[in-house]
């Protein structure tokens, strides 16, 4: 399974767990991530490069692909798979779309169609930027912060989601550094985001995608 397909379950698995009511975080939880929240670079633009493997049940050798991705504040995230098949994701408020190599659309869900799609959105957000206010409203919430850096465990507070989720594991200081997600049915992925950097501004040919 490439990592755009991981995206595409996780806005899946989000988009039935926005239909359930939110829930406040605890006092602790909030505590927690609000010192996350002082450590985590609060800029409008992050790039970087990742490299996921994937462990599905029953197979011996892991799944890996890599390349790199942009989180843009009000705008979204790219997703960019480089290796082993080309593909791209894009994830903005009102809409979703992955296009393969060659530039054709091969997915797409807006908002139109599905109004919750834009706190779906919001939720792939929130954890590629560690955003801890939506964080908290969807997930029990715990962890620690340390000198050298931070972990967050959440876990769904949805049992619709529940069924494909376990739990994920983020870790961090200025940036996320890494993404533990395991599936409710054994599988699991392991994100290592690379060289993450603050930029003020969208780049050109990224700002594009999100026309």
């Amino acid at each position: 399974m490439r990592v755009t397909s991981w995206l595409q379950a996780f806005a899946l698995a989000m988009y039935a767990l926005v239909l359930a009511s939110a829930h406040a975080a605890e006092p602790a939880a909030r505590e927690l991530l609000a010192k996350v929240r002082e450590r985590v670079q609060d800029a409008p633009v992050v790039r970087g490069g990742f490299d996921q493997l994937k462990t599905v049940k029953g197979f011996k050798q892991p799944l890996r692909s890599s390349g790199d991705f942009v989180v843009a504040r009000g705008k979204g995230i790219v997703w960019h798979v480089l290796r082993p098949f080309e593909s791209t994701l894009v994830v903005r408020p009102d809409s979703l779309q992955s296009r393969g190599s060659d530039g054709k659309l091969t997915m797409q869900m807006r908002a139109q169609d599905e109004p919750v799609l834009r706190t779906v959105n919001a939720m792939l957000f929130a954890v590629m930027s560690a955003n801890p206010a939506e964080l908290a409203q969807h997930f029990e919430v715990t962890g620690q912060v340390a000198v050298k850096g931070w972990s967050l465990h959440l876990v769904p507070r949805d049992p619709t989601l529940a069924q494909w989720l376990s739990a994920v594991e983020l870790q961090g200081n200025q940036f996320v550094q890494e993404i533990r997600l395991q599936e409710a049915r054994g599988d699991a992925s392991v994100i290592r985001v690379l060289s993450p950097v603050a930029e003020n501004v969208l780049r050109p040919q990224d700002a594009a995608q999100f026309e």
